[in-house]
C-alpha cells in the first residue's frame, strides 16, 4: 500500500510542476499581451451601449457611471433596460440621468420575455430604442476606464473583425464581505483572467465575455439577432462563436475592464463559480478537463500529504505556490488592479480546486435565484 501511496504522490507532484510551467507561461504571455500598441483609429462610429439590468447590484452606480464618463469624440447613445417597473436599479440610472443631462440615454421597461435567459429578453426589448448600428453590450457589473470605448472600436474597426470583447479582472463591492467578494474578485485576476490570455495567446481558444461584446448591427442580423441566444445560458460565449461561424475573427484589444465582486457568503461564491464551470464542462468539455493543470498548488499539496511532506515535496509545493504569487504580482501590475492579498492564495486556489471537483458532477446550475438545466448544446431550461 505504501508503494501506491508513493507512485500517486510522485504523479499529483508531476502535475503540480506541469502547473507551476502553466503558471510561469501565463505571466509571461500577460506581459506580451498587455504590451500590445493599440493602433489609433482612422475613424469613430457612432455608437449605442446596451445595458441590461437586473435589480440594484452593489456598486451599480459607480460601474454606470464610468459608460457617462468616455473620452470618445463621436456620439455615444446609452440605453439601460429592465423587465419590471419596480426594479431599484431604475432609481440609479435616473440620478444618473440627471447627473449627466447631456448625455444621450435611454431607459427600456419591458416585462416580455423570449426564453430562459431573461438578459437576452432584455437585450431584445432595448434593441429598438439604439439608434446607432455600431453596437456595444456589456454587463451591468462592469467598470470601464476612459478610453475603453476607443479602443473597442478601434478593434472592430480592422479588416475582417466581426466582434470584439475585453477581458476583465475582479474587483471587491465596496459594501460586499471582505473576505467572499474578495476571493471571488482573486478568483477572476488570478484564474479566470491567466487563462484567458494564455488560452487566446496560444490560439487555444476565441472566447466571447459579456464584459464586452461589441459588433455592428449586420453581424448581429446575419448570425441570426439575440432570439438565436434567447435560451443559452452563455449567451456571451455563444455570441461569438456564431460570429466567427460566420468567418469573421474576434478581437481582444490590449486593456481590462473591472467586474465587481459582490458575493457575500460562501455558499454565494460556491454557486456562481459552480454555475460557470459546470457549463465549460458542458459546453466544452476538453477545454475543462484541460484546465486540471491550472490547479498546480492544490496538486503539489496533496502530493506533499501522500509523502509525508519530505524535502523534495516541500521543495516542489514551494515552486508551485511561488509561481502563484509571482503570477498574481504580475497581474496586479500589468493591469493596474488589486483583488486581495497574497496569503489569501492558497485559500484561493484550494476554493477553486473544490469548484473544479463539483462542476464534474450534475447538470444543473443557479442563476439569479432560479435552478436551470443545461444541456450539451448550452442551452438551458427551468427546473
Amino acid at each position: 500500500m505504501d508503494s501506491v501511496f508513493t507512485f500517486l504522490g510522485w504523479a499529483l507532484l508531476a502535475i503540480a510542476l506541469i502547473g507551476t510551467g502553466y503558471a510561469l507561461l501565463a505571466a509571461v504571455l500577460a506581459g506580451r499581451f498587455m504590451r500590445a500598441a493599440p493602433k489609433a483609429p482612422v475613424h469613430h462610429p457612432a455608437v449605442t451601449i446596451l445595458k441590461p439590468l437586473h435589480q440594484c447590484e452593489p456598486d451599480l452606480a459607480k460601474n454606470l457611471e464610468t459608460f457617462f464618463t468616455q473620452d470618445y469624440p463621436a456620439s455615444v447613445q446609452i440605453v439601460f433596460g429592465v423587465h419590471d417597473q419596480a426594479d431599484p436599479a431604475i432609481a440609479v440610472v435616473r440620478a444618473l440621468q440627471a447627473k449627466y443631462p447631456r448625455a444621450d440615454t435611454m431607459l427600456v421597461v419591458d416585462a416580455a420575455l423570449y426564453g430562459a435567459n431573461a438578459k437576452i429578453s432584455n437585450l431584445i426589448n432595448m434593441l429598438p430604442s439604439a439608434k446607432h448600428d455600431t453596437l456595444v453590450l456589456s454587463d451591468s457589473d462592469i467598470a470601464v476606464g476612459p478610453g475603453w470605448l476607443v479602443q473597442v472600436t478601434a478593434a472592430l474597426g480592422r479588416p475582417n473583425v466581426g466582434v470584439v470583447t475585453c477581458l476583465y479582472t475582479g474587483e471587491p463591492a465596496r459594501d460586499g464581505h471582505w473576505l467572499w467578494s474578495g476571493l471571488v474578485a482573486m478568483g477572476t485576476s488570478y484564474s479566470f483572467l491567466p487563462n484567458a490570455v494564455l488560452g487566446t495567446s496560444l490560439g487555444l481558444a476565441a472566447p466571447c465575455f459579456g464584459s464586452t461584446i461589441a459588433l455592428t448591427r449586420q453581424t448581429l442580423e446575419e448570425v441570426g439577432g439575440f432570439a438565436v441566444f434567447a435560451d443559452q445560458l452563455a449567451d456571451d460565449y455563444e455570441i461569438g462563436r456564431a460570429v466567427q461561424a460566420r468567418g469573421y475573427t474576434l478581437a481582444i484589444p490590449a486593456l481590462g475592464v473591472v467586474h465587481t465582486a459582490a458575493e457575500n457568503t460562501l455558499a454565494d461564491l460556491f454557486r456562481h463559480e459552480l454555475r460557470w464551470s459546470r457549463t465549460i464542462r458542458l459546453v466544452k468539455p476538453a477545454g475543462h478537463v484541460g484546465s486540471i493543470v491550472t490547479h498546480g498548488f492544490a496538486f503539489a499539496l496533496m502530493g506533499a500529504a501522500l509523502l509525508g511532506f519530505n524535502f523534495a515535496s516541500m521543495m516542489i509545493l514551494a515552486l508551485a505556490l511561488t509561481a502563484r504569487l509571482f503570477l498574481k504580482s504580475r497581474i496586479d501590475g500589468l493591469f493596474r488592479t488589486y483583488a486581495g492579498p497574497y496569503w489569501l492564495m492558497p485559500v484561493r486556489d484550494l476554493l477553486s480546486f473544490a469548484v473544479f471537483l463539483a462542476s464534474l458532477f450534475g447538470e444543473t446550475v443557479h442563476w439569479r435565484g432560479s435552478h436551470f438545466a443545461v444541456e450539451p448544446s448550452g442551452a438551458m431550461s427551468q427546473v
